[in-house]
């Protein structure tokens, strides 16, 4: 939320006097739970442990960060899901997550190129899993020293990119340009699209909105994401993955009792109708849509699909871009049916396309970067 979004809710801004004043504002950032970003390369000697310390910084559904990891060697490495982190409700199938975990993959890759060391990844060394995820390695991970290799361009702003919810600026247009590089950042097998203008830009602002706004209308669904908010930097330090709402206007609002998960479940609260009202800003200022497609829907395909968007949302970056999923609409329980058909009906021109991804484009004041669990609480007993 922005500052005229809190006091909206506060009604103005003696609330935020009253519960501590500015010095108060002020020590409320997270800093803990931060340090991932700043020791992301720097805390660890070995090629793969360093690569990995990149690798948690990967985008991820509602910022569960479902990877574990088991080292083998100080170059080989198995990546597995934690079956604890899934989303049930919205993600049945775990789609959202395996896309997560590629995302984790390629940022992987690239971390290593950097070091000069090639990335061999096997994916689902013993089958894919069926219809939902188990406690099968997801994949086998060996770094490989090579002389003369070249190093991701890409790789420069991993440390940049944050996922942007905020209003974008509806002034600013995406050059053609810029989109093309976007369409150009994945590798050919997978199919990405853009959107800067025109009548589909438009169709897609309403459809994404109309997509979470049914979400959060759906209690169960909401109830998900209400259950992983970290409301105030105490929480966010505590568990520092699912939502973060964190900063000193949005604690303030927590200490006076305007801001809760209470309050933000129900239907006829002030945070409600204004979360709504957030959701309206946000894809009504969307200034271009980017996709990606598989061909099919095995969890090879999701794993690539995840690759792929890592290295779009690396790119955006590079070009200045903010970036938020906006995914909804691809998700697999009742209430989104409507909303599937008819993305797909719009995005998959081929039999057998699955949209896998979809995010919103726009010029904003950037932000910082989101909590993460520090590298050593991910990695699995059979470390030495």
């Amino acid at each position: 939320m922005n500052r005229r979004r809190f006091l909206q809710i506060a009604g103005s801004s003696g609330v935020i006097i009253a519960a501590g004043g500015v010095g108060f504002l002020a020590t409320r950032t997270p800093k803990d739970a931060l340090v991932p970003w700043e020791q992301a390369g720097s805390l660890y000697s070995d090629p793969l442990r360093r690569a990995l310390s990149y690798a948690i910084l990967a985008p991820n559904p509602h910022n569960r960060q479902p990877w574990l990891v088991e080292l083998k060697s100080e170059t080989e490495a198995v990546l597995t899901c934690d079956l604890g982190r899934l989303l049930p409700i919205t993600d049945p199938f775990s789609r959202q997550i395996v896309i997560g975990l590629g995302c984790f993959l390629e940022l992987f890759s690239i971390a290593a190129a950097a070091q000069g060391y090639r990335a061999n990844i096997r994916y689902f060394p013993n089958g894919e899993p069926d219809v939902g995820l188990d406690q099968g390695p997801i994949a086998h991970l060996s770094l490989q020293q090579q002389k003369g290799l070249a190093g991701e361009p890409l790789f420069g702003h991993v440390l940049e990119r944050h996922t942007n919810r905020n209003a974008y600026d509806a002034n600013r247009v995406i050059d053609d340009a810029v989109a093309r590089r976007l369409r150009a950042a994945a590798p050919r097998n997978i199919h990405i699209g853009t959107a800067n203008g025109g009548a589909l830009l438009q169709d897609l602002r309403a459809l994404t909105r109309d997509a979470m706004w049914t979400e959060v209308r759906t209690a169960e669904a909401y109830q998900e994401s209400i259950d992983l908010m970290r409301i105030g930097r105490d929480e966010i330090e505590a568990n520092p993955d699912g939502i973060a709402l964190g900063g000193g206007f949005l604690e303030t609002l927590k200490l006076t009792g305007l801001l809760s998960r209470d309050s933000l479940a129900d239907p006829a609260s002030r945070a409600y109708r204004i979360g709504l009202s957030m959701i309206e800003d946000g894809a009504m200022t969307s200034m271009g849509f980017v996709w990606i497609k598989t061909d099919g829907n095995s969890r090879t395909a999701q794993i690539e699909a995840g690759r792929a968007y890592l290295r779009v949302a690396l790119q955006a970056t590079a070009d200045g871009l903010a970036m938020q999923p906006m995914s909804q609409a691809l998700q697999e329980y009742a209430a989104m049916q409507p909303f599937y058909e008819t993305i797909h009906d719009r995005l998959a021109k081929q039999s057998g396309e699955r949209v896998q991804m979809l995010a919103r484009l726009g010029y904003a004041q950037a932000i910082g970067p989101a909590p993460r669990w520090p590298l050593a609480t991910r990695i699995g007993p059979k470390e030495s």
